[in-house]
């Protein structure tokens, strides 16, 4: 009698096959938990920058709103709070105004409003850095304080609010 040792190539190419099948089905269900992840990311981000304004409209009420995001944040330590530099928010979300430097798979674009020289108003958009792929919604918000999406498109102040 001949023992064999070892595996036959048949075996190994079964064990392979099965292997290759349960990554096409894990892959795609673990894309939409980080897709999850970077849009829940993304709504607290925006609940910190309107937690954020309202404490820079309450240390700088002459100003109003903060002119733009860096102006909320301030690199590290942050030892000294100024009003172009408020170290209210991380610097990290404070610089995420392009694809480029996007936090979590978003970017922010924030715009003011101003009337007789200080900030009245703002609107604040969280948009995918890569649709489909790092986030499916976009998110808006303003000085209202209530967070948007829009599925197919941009979100604004018209949009369903998150629940």
């Amino acid at each position: 009698m001949n023992k064999q040792k070892g595996f036959s190539l048949i075996e190994l190419l079964i064990v392979v096959a099965i292997i290759l099948i349960i990554a096409a089905i894990a892959i795609p269900n673990l894309l939409r938990a980080k897709m999850a992840a970077n849009e829940s990311s993304a709504v607290g981000s925006l609940h910190t920058i309107n937690t954020a304004e309202a404490a820079y409209t309450s240390n700088y009420p002459t100003l109003g709103y903060s002119a733009d995001l860096p102006t909320l944040g301030g690199a590290s330590p942050c030892a000294t709070a100024i009003t172009t530099a408020a170290c209210l928010i991380d610097d990290t979300l404070a610089n995420a105004t392009t694809v480029g430097t996007s936090k979590s798979g978003y970017y922010y674009t924030y715009l003011q409003v101003v009337s007789g020289g200080v900030g009245t108003a703002y609107s604040n958009t969280a948009t995918p850095a890569n649709q489909g792929v790092s986030g499916q919604r976009n998110f808006f918000t303003n000085q209202g304080n209530v967070i948007r999406y829009g599925s197919t498109g941009p979100a604004d102040v018209t949009s369903s609010p998150i629940q």
